[in-house]
């Protein structure tokens, strides 16, 4: 039966069914793992200054259903779910508010960053590919030591020279514009640099292609070369590497936002982790999935379009 349909209805079934597998293991993964963990979430409710009393404790265990054996808090759990309810936190609030609160600026940050590490893998890959030994070995040398680099040592640098010593950005906070350049150079210096690599090493490939000789034969420049043909032929592996790359800069911004104390859901997860609240944490497991699932299969329509040698059925 599934050879019977249209290969797009096809290739959006197998989207579909991979996705719900996806998104199924990823949040009973974050629920086993925060239930198995040493410590307890009635203390986390009742709080610093709250009275522990055994009473009290009985009526948390009732009301979030804590007493219950595990499968059946993983079979309950599953089914609001499925409804799309993602529950209220420990700390009586809507999961999807809390997340909803931070989304913006997290997203700021990511997106800011994301252009930024493109344009400038585009331009460093177009600059040096096919030129001198000597230039492009700089060049990598460089990008190699970006990538290495953790990203709170090359924050905590960037607050060093230009907040604290140049007084050009703010030292924490989200404000205007200014706030958000140490943060963003940051977050896009590793992935732009990984990502230049990998545009320069299928450039040079291309360049070495007969189709380059040719172009070159009716009188094309070496920049319309690169940039019209060189370009499209390594976009495949660049575009490959965006799912990485997506879960690379949302894993990031837990550490920028908290080096640069600005808010965003890296803050609230490492409080949610901390505080073991598991509403919270399996709603941000299942938001990273589904971003993570939703740029890929983009990317996997980028390469459709960049190579139409993929498009042929199997």
């Amino acid at each position: 039966m599934n050879r019977r349909l249209p290969p797009a209805a096809r290739w959006l079934l197998h989207r579909a069914v991979g996705a719900a597998l996806v998104l199924w293991g990823a949040a009973s993964l974050a629920f086993l793992v925060l239930h198995l963990v040493p410590g307890d979430p009635v203390t986390t409710l009742l709080g610093a200054s709250a009275t522990d009393s055994a009473a009290l404790r009985q009526e948390i265990l009732r009301e979030y259903r804590l007493d219950d054996p595990l499968a059946v808090q993983y079979v309950a759990f599953l089914g609001r779910l499925a409804t799309g309810d993602l529950g209220s936190s420990y700390q009586q609030q809507p999961v999807s508010l809390i997340i909803g609160e931070q989304l913006g600026d997290t997203a700021q940050l990511s997106l800011s960053a994301l252009v930024l590490l493109v344009a400038g893998a585009l331009v460093t890959a177009a600059a040096t590919a096919g030129r001198r030994r000597r230039v492009r070995g700089a060049v990598s040398g460089a990008e190699l030591v970006a990538v290495s680099t953790p990203a709170f040592w090359l924050g905590i640098v960037l607050l060093t020279v230009f907040s604290f010593r140049l007084n050009l950005f703010p030292v924490a906070g989200a404000g205007d514009w200014r706030s958000l350049v140490l943060p963003v150079v940051t977050l896009a210096v590793p992935f732009g640099s990984l990502l230049a690599q990998v545009l320069r090493e299928g450039m040079e490939a291309a360049l070495h292609q007969p189709f380059a000789l040719t172009a070159r034969s009716r009188g094309l420049s070496g920049t319309a070369l690169r940039l019209r043909h060189a370009l499209r032929h390594a976009a495949v592996p660049a575009v490959t590497l965006s799912g990485w790359l997506a879960g690379g800069l949302l894993g990031g911004t837990v550490l920028v936002e908290t080096v640069f104390a600005r808010p965003g859901l890296g803050r609230v997860a490492l409080d949610a982790i901390s505080n073991r609240d598991i509403p919270v944490v399996v709603g941000l497991v299942l938001l990273s999935a589904a971003v993570y699932l939703v740029v890929n299969a983009l990317a996997d329509l980028l390469c459709l379009w960049a190579d139409p040698r993929l498009r042929s059925p199997a």
